[in-house]
């Protein structure tokens, strides 16, 4: 057990905080807009820009918060579903190929072929989610293939011998395009067939019915993509010297850290949504330092405002992570004898692409030092940490300099 007198690290994410001009908000981005004081408090002490994707990678989460955790997405990126895996407790066999399986909506009815009208299927819930799942697992029936039941509308397809190198398109990258010649094709790519073969089950599922009743957006599509073999990670421990944990209400989250070798956190009301429970979470992570040197410390939120293209909850969430999360963990961390905290965004989910983008994105950390100080400095914004000239265009190399280790 680690104890207080030890430097304790925190590494606070705000999932896809970082974004482009938005015309409606007078040509300023969702974090120039909403009041940050917490993370402009770290950014006045040191702001930068970090490249978490590589330039021959796709920008997903996945490589992101591999980058941001001191992980070569190179060297160790083999796809995002088998962290998800490693987050359920599924363990992969070496032939097993993970899939993410979606839950989503496509619309039939607007005569512009099939479009992919939400990636969530209109926010599910857990629970209407999991009779979903469960009933597919019984009637989605192929050799070599298990289902398991997720969060919201993120689940789990295990694959004995599968196809890890299919072509497969993240939902979200997709949002409002017509997928009709992807999903109708008849080649040998097996993963549209296989969610064609979804279609029937879901027409009328019970869950669907209670949603079309009541005009929600209906589950009518399995959606299959990010796959990959288990990939091998050094111990986070053996790396850095630090034994960590890590706080998210997302499965990918969870799973990077458990294969980073991070105790998982739970907290209760951690919905990945912007009902998130923020306070909860750093609360936890501030009683998670009792025990451990570093918390990884994640909130979906601000990135599903963007897939959803609202600008307004974009920036109350961005508000609610500065508020209850940084604020309160900053707050915390004067109980300690040692520390330094990080905010970041992971990468860009510009509202207008409603998807992620490879940009250089914004970070700030500080030591108790520093903030202590009351530094004088430039707010937490993407043009600050443009301007800065603090840039780390290798994302892996980041983490040493903010452990002092570099």
């Amino acid at each position: 057990m680690s104890n207080l007198n030890t430097t304790k690290y925190v590494l606070l994410v705000g999932d896809g905080m970082a974004d482009y001009p938005i015309q409606e908000l007078g040509g300023k981005t969702p974090l120039e807009v909403a009041q940050t004081p917490n993370m402009d408090r770290i950014a006045a002490c040191r702001i930068g820009c970090v490249k978490t994707i590589p330039d021959d990678k796709e920008p997903g989460s996945d490589v992101a918060n591999l980058s941001l955790l001191g992980y070569d997405p190179g060297m160790y990126h083999t796809g995002r579903a088998p962290f998800e895996a490693a987050s359920m407790g599924v363990k992969l066999n070496p032939d097993d190929v993970a899939f993410r399986m979606n839950l989503v909506t496509l619309d039939w009815k607007s005569g512009q072929g099939i479009l992919m009208k939400s990636h969530s299927s209109g926010d599910i819930s857990t629970g209407e989610a999991r009779q979903i799942v469960e009933t597919l697992a019984q009637k989605l029936i192929k050799p070599g293939v298990k289902l398991y039941p997720g969060v919201a509308y993120r689940h789990l397809l295990v694959w004995d011998r599968g196809p890890e190198k299919a072509e497969t398109i993240p939902p979200h990258d997709v949002l409002d395009q017509n997928m009709a010649s992807y999903l109708n094709q008849s080649r040998q790519d097996p993963i549209p067939g296989f969610i064609r073969s979804s279609w029937e089950i879901l027409k009328d599922h019970p869950v669907n019915m209670e949603r079309r009743k009541n005009g929600l957006n209906e589950a009518n599509s399995i959606w299959l993509w990010g796959q990959g073999k288990a990939p091998k990670l050094d111990l986070f421990e053996n790396k850095y010297g630090l034994r960590g944990g890590v706080i998210s209400a997302v499965d990918l989250l969870r799973g990077i850290g458990v294969y980073a070798g991070f105790t998982p956190i739970y907290v209760k009301g951690a919905t990945g949504y912007l009902d998130t429970n923020y306070q909860g979470k750093a609360e936890a992570a501030l009683e998670g330092l009792k025990d451990f040197d570093f918390i990884f410390l994640h909130v979906e939120a601000p990135d599903e405002a963007s897939h959803n293209g609202n600008f307004r909850e974009k920036i109350e969430a961005i508000e609610n992570f500065d508020r209850k999360v940084v604020g309160t963990v900053i707050e915390g961390l004067k109980g300690f004898d040692d520390y330094r905290v990080m905010a970041v965004s992971d990468h860009f989910t510009p509202v207008v692409k409603r998807t992620h983008t490879s940009e250089p994105a914004p970070f700030a950390f500080a030591s108790k030092e520093e903030l202590a100080s009351e530094c004088d400095g430039p707010g937490f914004t993407e043009k600050n940490a443009q301007d800065s000239g603090l840039n780390f265009m290798k994302g892996h190399d980041l983490m040493s300099a903010f452990l002092g280790q570099s």
